[in-house]
């Protein structure tokens, strides 16, 4: 059975993995790249300094995302790659030639599980359960899928590798602000204000469509980089 699954998981690689267009190959490899987020992670700081008073708050809150961050992706690379020990597909001796490799990139040796699903997904759930409006998880959610579709595209996680990832990295991410609702004492900031110009746990609508936008504007980055991609 487990060997079927292997088998299985193989096949959905190369059935998903690369295509015949440089302008997806162009896009992928723009968001694949942890810089491209970086406008992202500035959006989230700001949202989270914006709505909370309390250093002491803000700062817990910036320790709890770098613990999803240590948690979900460095547990991972430092601890459950070397111990598995599971070839990325573009290093597996039995499909490593059929992969189809965009730009010469191949990752490391190792690919179980996705670091890139595991971080991406538990910042999301963090962010979600903590501020609690529908479109920025919806918009998290997208982000963390796309990255984790950019690592199958490359050729470098088995779909099994970004199943796992998801999975460890929704643990993390309800794990770590659970410990946050233990560690932070603050009462919810304008709860007594309407609805639509607060979240429910008084996060102000407006900067949180400054994160939104932020993570659009990016996506557009990225689709722009791509139709520039030289022929």
């Amino acid at each position: 059975m487990n060997e079927s699954l292997i088998d299985l998981d193989k096949q959905m690689l190369l059935q998903l993995n690369g295509s015949d267009s440089l302008f997806i190959d162009g896009m992928i490899t723009t968001l694949t790249a942890a810089q491209t987020w970086i406008p992202l992670y500035v959006a989230l700081f700001y949202l989270v300094i914006k709505n909370n008073d309390s250093v002491k708050n803000i700062f817990t809150i910036v320790a709890c995302a770098a613990a999803c961050v240590l948690l979900a992706g460095s547990v991972d690379d430092l601890l459950v790659k070397p111990l598995v020990a599971r070839w990325r597909p573009t290093h597996d001796p039995e499909i490593g030639m059929a992969v189809d490799i965009v730009e010469g990139y191949r990752g490391g040796n190792y690919g179980f599980f996705s670091a890139h699903a595991a971080n991406t997904f538990s910042i999301a759930i963090f962010f979600s359960l903590m501020v609690k409006n529908a479109y920025l998880s919806l918009s998290l959610l997208v982000w963390s899928v796309t990255n984790c579709w950019t690592r199958i595209y490359l050729g470098v996680h088995y779909p099994g590798d970004i199943l796992a990832g998801l999975v460890w990295g929704g643990i993390i991410g309800v794990s770590v602000f659970t410990a946050y609702r233990f560690l932070s004492h603050q009462k919810v900031k304008n709860a007594n204000f309407v609805s639509s110009q607060y979240t429910s746990t008084g996060y102000v609508v407006s900067d949180v469509d400054i994160v939104i936008s932020v993570l659009v504007f990016t996506f557009f980055y990225a689709l722009v980089r791509a139709c520039l991609t030289p022929l």
